[in-house]
């Protein structure tokens, strides 16, 4: 007796003992994955948030300008290792700006000084990327050059050093008439050059020099083609784009745009005239960036861009947004080499920073207490180099992502050329002159489509299977149904939208209206099929039994299917002209891809579907027998009570089952990447494919650059789809806690 009690007494420790190990083991798994989520929300938001950093301008050197005439251009290498000035006097000075490891430079140190040319009369510069000058002197001549850098290595140091490139073909003559040139515009694409330039009689001269090679020397000769613009005032400001297409003549505040054909022909497109009363006399003109956008700077402080929009007489500038630059004048508009930032300087000597497409105004004040006469940007914008009376200062400038701002990811936004405001994703481009656009709206609204398809798919199937097998089919049936349901959830993915893409999406494509009528008329003929055995006498609806009912219903799905997907060319050619493709892009104005939203809808809710299924299932299955049992004693039908008490007890498993559902939908990849078109677009057109954020950040990322503000953005974009798939379970959570309180009681 005393033996067994001890015997029992430790089995009871023992099971204490296991009891509590696994009390602490779940315990301690739990906070692993908490700790881990918590890793990665933290992760995100660590590599995310750089993006939304301030400006930052950071001294480095300070010293005297080398050169004493007046600066009327400055630049810098790309390494900003080497600065450079143009000045009024046709001198180019090379100079340190700082120290490196291949040399002993102290900043301000001259490099090199070259006489460009003697008593220029007029001074031009390409767009920064260019990196082309022009000075023009006596007779209506022109010289171009450009300052270039040497770099070679020496037992892995860098040396650099520079030198000045004169153009082959220079000094070009600009006028026949050999007039003095009082200002002057110049760019110039492969070996063809476009001059603009004002007379000092007031006359208005474009010459277009085409490249063409001799057939004999094989040696380049430049075609002039001249032309003499008929302005009767004073021009102010002249600029050409570097396509050699466009000049753009500023005269006080109208602003008259010149066309110039291949032929040389140069003819008159558009004039506009800026409000002064809206904007103030405009003071400043440059080209952004591109040069699709011109900027203007007003006296009022304002700076107005204006681009090129789609218009019932052909594509026009039109005013599209402005900036606030302080109160005084703009003096100038410096524009960066690639990206759609622009630097003011006001006439208080205040510097100010702005980007375009954000609409962001990122800084402004005067730099270090300097009043700023001049500056420039290098290739690479993270330095400026500032002059200030007859000092240069060179600063660090950290501004790594000026395009960010919460309301150019989530608000519509007008982008150059686009005829309004829109929501666009495009990150990359092969053009230098790309502008990228981050709008986080198409990508979103994707992945809500694609779900949602989905869910409207897998819901009535994965929900009316799980309440038939447990609820309706026998338990011998059961045991088989179910766990081949549940198999399908380990099929990959990837399979499925292979499948998807490569074998459903043409079929769909050859047999819509088939296709269409499967999805309608299958289910009418299961219901007929109801009807009907409800119809027969009791002994044969009792010969009818659940797993008899199934089988039986198997030939006439696949009966109805068969006659839907054979009588499809028929409808095709009496009703839609034999191609309903064209007829729903023609006659119903709706645009059909191959890859679409029904096609994603259909493979990504094969994939949900025993998610849903066993989930819901089980809780339907698990709703206490007594409860089923009672109802139907008391007279309920087998309806009453599924409806009545089973439903409704499970319900919370249920939503949970849908919700889970909902959140495998909203994160999947492989099958959205490869069903789909992977378009981003705002449309809910069925026949349309989407772009979703897993499917974006899968296609993006490996192309993207470590650190760039695309790479950030892709990982907020990921940030995103953590939030959405967080607030869909939490609301799941929510919900199911709800439900399970109201029907506990049952």
């Amino acid at each position: 007796m005393a033996a067994s009690q001890r015997a029992q007494l430790e089995a009871s420790n023992v099971r204490l003992m296991k009891d509590k190990a696994a009390r602490w083991g779940i315990t301690f798994g739990g906070t692993l994955v908490l700790i881990a989520l918590l890793l990665i929300f933290f992760y995100l938001l660590y590599v995310v948030a750089p993006i939304f950093r301030s400006v930052s301008i950071e001294p480095l050197h300070s010293f005297t300008l080398p050169s004493h005439g007046k600066t009327v251009a400055l630049g810098m290498e790309e390494q900003s290792e080497i600065g450079f000035q143009f000045d009024d006097s046709g001198t180019l000075t090379f100079f340190a700006l700082q120290q490196t490891a291949s040399s002993n430079w102290q900043p301000g140190q001259v490099l090199l000084q070259q006489q460009v040319v003697a008593q220029p009369t007029a001074f031009a510069a390409t767009q920064p990327q260019n990196k082309r000058y022009a000075y023009a002197f006596g007779n209506g001549m022109v010289q171009v050059v450009e300052p270039k850098f040497r770099s070679r290595f020496t037992n892995g140091v860098r040396h650099t050093s520079p030198y000045l490139d004169v153009n082959e073909h220079s000094p070009i003559s600009i006028d026949p008439q050999q007039r003095k040139l009082v200002r002057l515009a110049y760019e110039y694409q492969g070996d063809s050059q476009l001059f603009a330039a004002v007379t000092d009689d007031g006359s208005m001269i474009v010459n277009l020099l085409q490249a063409s090679r001799s057939f004999l020397t094989g040696a380049i000769e430049l075609k002039p083609k001249f032309t003499e613009l008929p302005l009767t005032k004073a021009v102010d400001d002249v600029l050409v784009t570097p396509d050699l297409r466009q000049v753009l003549v500023r005269q006080a505040n109208r602003l008259s745009i010149f066309d110039v054909s291949r032929s040389g022909v140069v003819t008159e497109r558009q004039t506009l005239t800026v409000d002064r009363r809206q904007y103030g006399e405009v003071t400043s003109m440059t080209l952004l960036a591109g040069a699709s956008s011109i900027m203007l700077g007003h006296e009022s402080g304002l700076v107005t861009q204006w681009f090129e929009v789609a218009s019932e007489s052909g594509r026009q500038y039109k005013y599209i947004r402005q900036f606030k630059a302080g109160q005084s004048a703009i003096e100038e508009i410096i524009s960066e080499f690639y990206r759609r930032t622009f630097y003011t300087i006001s006439a208080t000597g205040e510097v100010g920073v702005f980007h375009t497409t954000s609409e962001a105004d990122l800084y402004f004040g005067k730099v270090a207490n300097f009043h700023a006469d001049t500056l420039v940007i290098d290739p690479r914008a993270n330095t400026l180099l500032v002059q200030a009376n007859q000092q240069l200062h060179t600063f660090v400038l950290d501004n790594e992502h000026p395009e960010v701002t919460w309301s150019g990811l989530w608000q519509e936004v007008w982008y150059e050329g686009y005829p309004e405001p829109q929501y666009v994703w495009q990150s990359t481009s092969g053009s230098d002159s790309f502008e990228p656009k981050f709008s986080l709206v198409p990508i979103s609204f994707g992945t809500i489509k694609a779900a949602a398809y989905a869910m409207i798919f897998a819901v009535p199937i994965g929900l009316a299977a799980a309440v038939y097998t447990a609820y309706f089919m026998s338990p011998r049936a059961r045991k088989v149904v179910k766990p081949t349901v549940e198999i399908m959830e380990a099929l990959p993915t990837v399979i499925l939208g292979f499948l998807a893409g490569l074998w459903l999406a043409p079929i769909i494509e050859r047999y819509l209206p088939g296709f269409v009528a499967t999805l309608i008329f299958v289910p009418i003929a299961i219901i007929a099929a109801a009807a009907v055995t409800s119809c027969l006498p009791s002994r044969w609806r009792q010969q009818c039994t659940d797993g008899r009912a199934a089988v039986m219903l198997i030939p006439i799905v696949i009966g109805v299917g068969w006659l839907s997907f054979e009588l499809s060319p028929w409808v095709e050619q009496v009703m839609f002209g034999g191609n309903v493709r064209e007829y729903i892009t023609n006659e119903l104005g709706i645009t059909f891809d191959q890859r679409n939203s029904l096609v994603v809808g259909i493979a990504m809710g094969f994939a949900v579907i025993p998610t849903i299924f066993s989930i819901a299932e089980d809780a339907i299955f698990s709703v206490p027998k007594h409860l089923s049992q009672g109802s139907l004693a008391l007279g309920a039908t087998t309806w009453q009570t599924l409806t009545k008490v089973v439903l409704l007890t499970a319900s919370p498993g249920i939503f949970s089952a849908v919700m889970m559902g909902l959140g495998r939908a909203v994160g999947e990849t492989m099958i959205v990447l490869m069903a789909t078109g992977n378009t981003p677009i705002l449309d809910w057109n069925i026949f349309e494919g989407m772009r979703t954020l897993s499917a974006n950040i899968a296609v993006e990322m490996p192309e993207s650059e470590v650190g760039s503000s695309h790479y950030r953005i892709l990982f907020l974009a990921a940030f995103v789809l953590f939030i959405f798939t967080f607030a869909f379970n939490t609301l799941a959570e929510l919900v199911r806690q709800r439900l399970r309180d109201k029907y506990s009681s049952m």
